[in-house]
């Protein structure tokens, strides 16, 4: 969703009037004393001098100590950036408030738009369509109600499912298995893995029916594989897999000549909100790195730099999905979830 900052200091609130920066609208106004007009910080009109500026929270306030609003930008007024922000988010506050999910026709009505304005609309602020959104809150539901112990028939209920078959039909997408393995930890499910060395340390590759689900990174496999049983905690953990050794030999090679590059099946388990980012860093070549601003502006959503860089942390398929690929904005390199040395060692690797 649209997002203000938060600027503490008056050099901040500078610096964004000098950048005429929209994501500070509403943060707070500033005034210039010698025409005795205030204004947004995006405000296109001639800048003044600084010391001729003055800052204020609210528009109140700068009213009250007789300052008029700017006719450029009418800061006393609602932006339209404002009122799709507003729109949008009491169009998620009803889809999260409601038992059954709401369509986009309901939507829309609801904002009142027209659909195709709405949609339009919803997906700039979210980054997602409407249905996506109803989607991914749907699968939290669903997902919740069956960690805390609910049958599978009251999980879809509370999920927003109006049928049982509308729910089975899409519960390997949600839940990435079926809902009772899923209830049960992955309880009766089948996961392959295998432990192989590199010069990074152990590497442990481990793969469900529909694809590989971790690549883990550390000093001691032991560590990995008890990783690993605390992800699927009731899954039934195979290896000694002569074949899935394969797997392992491809993961090791792309670490030791990241050249090679490599193609695996993935069966990525994540939020809607982390698999896009995840598919955003799938998109980031060797030999390159991006920043989580980077990443959150391609995903149109440039105020979620620190829920990308979240989503990084909590990828469970190193190297596959290049999380080591993301650095800070100054250009140093940032924390890793297997250490910040093979990141390094890995950028270093693929030319970087």
């Amino acid at each position: 969703m649209a997002n203000r900052l938060r600027l503490s200091t008056d050099d901040e609130r500078w610096s964004a009037v000098l950048c005429r920066d929209r994501n500070a609208d509403g943060a707070f106004y500033y005034a210039v004393r010698t025409t005795g007009v205030y204004c947004r910080p995006s405000c296109a009109a001639r800048r003044a001098l600084r010391e001729n500026i003055s800052f204020h929270a609210t528009c109140g306030d700068a009213e009250a100590l007789g300052f008029r609003p700017c006719k450029r930008c009418r800061p006393s007024e609602s932006g339209s950036a404002q009122k799709h922000a507003e729109v949008v988010a009491r169009a998620c506050r009803l889809i999260e408030a409601s038992v059954e999910m709401p369509n986009l026709k309901m939507l829309a009505e609801h904002s009142g738009m027209s659909t195709f304005h709405f949609q339009r609309v919803f997906k700039a602020e979210t980054g997602l369509t409407p249905k996506a959104y109803a989607a991914a809150e749907r699968a939290s539901r669903t997902r919740k109600a069956l960690l805390r112990g609910s049958s599978v028939t009251e999980a879809l209920y509370e999920g927003g499912f109006n049928s049982s078959g509308s729910f089975y039909a899409t519960s390997s997408n949600i839940l990435g298995m079926n809902p009772a393995k899923f209830r049960a930890g992955g309880k009766g499910e089948r996961i392959r893995f295998a432990v192989g060395q590199s010069s990074l340390g152990a590497i442990l590759v481990a793969a469900t029916d529909s694809g590989v689900c971790a690549i883990l990174l550390g000093d001691e496999p032991d560590v990995l594989v008890r990783d690993l049983q605390d992800t699927f905690p009731s899954a039934l953990l195979t290896g000694d897999d002569a074949a899935f050794d394969r797997h392992v030999a491809s993961v090791v090679g792309f670490v030791e000549t990241p050249a090679v590059g490599l193609d695996l099946p993935l069966d990525i388990r994540g939020t809607a909100f982390q698999k896009r980012v995840w598919t955003a860093l799938q998109a980031v070549p060797p030999g390159s790195t991006v920043t989580y601003a980077e990443i959150a502006r391609r995903m149109d959503r440039p105020g979620s730099a620190r829920a990308v860089a979240r989503a990084c942390a909590s990828n469970k398929i190193a190297l596959a999905i290049p999380c080591h690929r993301v650095i800070r904005t100054d250009g140093s390199i940032s924390g890793y979830r297997w250490g910040v040395q093979r990141k390094r060692a890995l950028l270093k690797r693929e030319g970087r």
